[in-house]
């Protein structure tokens, strides 16, 4: 029994001597790193993705009837969960004339999305929930885990980083 525990403990020493203590909680700072595929300025990829429904959505469609988009990036991890329910409280309710979309890349098809979204409490939620299959627009727009991005009806893309705070997306979206 002892040398179960001593075992442990020395594997957990080990493991925090090879940084696996990071904290995941967001630090407020954009963490995509230099390679960032896009920035503030730039126009906006076009992408089709399906919804959890299996109904394609692409990015001009999205922004026929609404002056902006957002884009967060998700895994459906306690952090995204965090991150989802502040944008339900806040930005969502704030700007009815903005689609708010939420980038499932992790499920990897339709119905893994679907059930991820269904099992998270999200498949009847305001959001319009879709599919990157294959990660393709994931890598585009050079997005991580967090990664939320604020499109204008023209396109240009008013904010991409690691999501921070409410106010923060308030903040860009006032200016579409």
């Amino acid at each position: 029994m002892f040398s179960k525990i001593a075992a442990a403990m020395m594997a957990l020493t080990l493991l925090a001597g090879c940084g696996m203590t990071d904290d995941l909680a967001p630090s407020g700072a954009d963490n995509r790193g230099s390679s960032a595929a896009l920035a503030v300025g730039d126009m906006a990829p076009e992408f089709t993705m399906p919804d959890i429904w299996g109904q394609p959505h692409s990015l001009t469609g999205q922004l026929a009837a609404r002056r902006g988009v957002v884009l967060y990036f998700a895994m459906w991890c306690p952090i995204c969960d965090s991150h989802m329910q502040s944008i339900l409280r806040g930005p969502l309710k704030n700007y009815p004339d903005v689609d708010f979309l939420i980038v499932d890349y992790v499920s990897g098809t339709v119905e893994g999305g679907k059930r991820a979204a269904m099992s998270g409490g999200y498949a009847q939620s305001p959001f319009i929930i879709l599919v990157d299959e294959r990660q393709k627009v994931l890598n585009t727009y050079g997005a991580t885990m967090g990664t939320t991005v604020v499109i204008g009806k023209d396109l240009v893309i008013r904010m991409i980083e690691d999501y921070k705070s409410p106010a923060r997306l308030e903040e860009a979206l006032a200016g579409l």
